[in-house]
């Protein structure tokens, strides 16, 4: 394989990992943000089982895009997790609590208890959702670091207005995909509910998306070029308006599955419009552009490329054997029975 092949080659299952692991977490947190919005212990049973199945094994691919965001690009992980240290903390603790408010709550009967582990469960999904949004607003917007790629930006740098945003829409849209979900996995009360939420949701990432689209348009002209060298690429965004479009039409319809397969296009879509923007780039830098890395002078050995990507080869159709297993043993409505969380 030669020098090009290699390198995209890893860019392309990087962000497909990272992909995955957005469609696939995207909805857990989704419930976890509207956990709070339902009312009585059975109903918020139903939404934990809803994911209880699941949602473990949807974080695999968020250790897998890491591992393999370490073994093709050591620079790029050296830097980005040192320079957001304290955010990846805070997302890691969060993604804790949230496992342990799922595990803990069905260990208490008393209500201050449960009411305790809801709230948990629910600040860890908003919170776990705003940082992964934060993150990929400031990997969009640029940052600031020297010529031996250390990043000088501190935690509040990093919390910067458009990260904010970015942060507020990913939260909008796990909101609008995890509703989704609840109204595919649920009958009865809480689907009528969840199809409320999904409306309002919907309106809520709407908003959102075309704030951070048009800021994006005027403010950060890097993450434009490839879209206005090659108008083909335009047909990438046009077809995610039309899955989002459509998403509201399928739910109208009662065709849930078409509805969740929409959203999880859409959001297809959007990582890959930010990977297409920002190729070959990966960490734009933001007050010296010379100093930005990319896939090329940032990434592995192609002797390491090569070996590693003989081992993908062998572990992604694993994962994705996993994920479809898991998927497949687990489908249908949700019922509680004894077992239940």
């Amino acid at each position: 394989m030669n020098h090009l092949n290699l390198n995209l080659t890893w860019f392309i299952i990087v962000g497909v990992l990272f992909t995955g692991y957005v469609i696939l977490d995207g909805f857990d947190l989704g419930v976890g943000a509207l956990h709070l919005f339902s009312k009585g212990d059975h109903e918020r049973r139903l939404m934990i089982n809803s994911i209880g199945p699941v949602w473990d094994g949807n974080e695999v691919w968020l250790v897998t895009g890491g591992g393999a965001t370490f073994a093709a690009f050591p620079e790029i992980y050296a830097s980005v997790f040192s320079g957001f240290y304290l955010a990846f903390m805070l997302l890691l603790l969060s993604l804790i609590f949230r496992a342990v408010a799922i595990e803990f709550r069905s260990k208490f009967k008393a209500k201050w208890a449960r009411q305790f582990w809801d709230i948990s469960f629910s600040i860890s999904s908003i919170s776990s959702a705003l940082l992964i949004g934060v993150s990929i607003g400031n990997i969009i917007w640029g940052v600031e670091f020297s010529k031996q790629k250390i990043l000088s930006m501190s935690f509040l740098d990093l919390v910067n207005p458009y990260s904010l945003s970015t942060g507020i829409l990913t939260l909008a849209l796990f909101m609008m995909h995890g509703s989704i979900y609840l109204v595919l996995k649920n009958e009865g009360e809480l689907q009528k509910k969840a199809r409320r939420w999904f409306h309002y949701s919907m309106v809520f990432f709407s908003l959102s998306f075309i704030f951070v689209s048009v800021i994006t348009l005027l403010y950060i002209p890097h993450i434009n070029e490839h879209f206005k060298e090659n108008v083909i690429w335009l047909l990438l965004p046009f077809t995610g308006i039309l899955a989002i479009a459509n998403i509201p039409r399928e739910i109208y319809h009662g065709r849930e599955f078409g509805a969740f397969l929409s959203s999880c296009f859409a959001i297809a879509a959007l990582t890959s419009l930010v990977g297409i923007g920002l190729f070959p780039e990966i960490i734009h830098c933001s007050n010296n552009p010379k100093w930005t890395m990319d896939i090329y002078n940032s990434s592995s050995s192609q002797k390491t490329l090569a070996i590693m990507l003989n081992i993908a080869l062998i572990g992604v159709p694993l994962v994705l054997a996993y994920t479809s297993c898991i998927y497949y043993v687990f489908r249908g409505k949700v019922k509680i029975t004894k077992d239940s969380y």
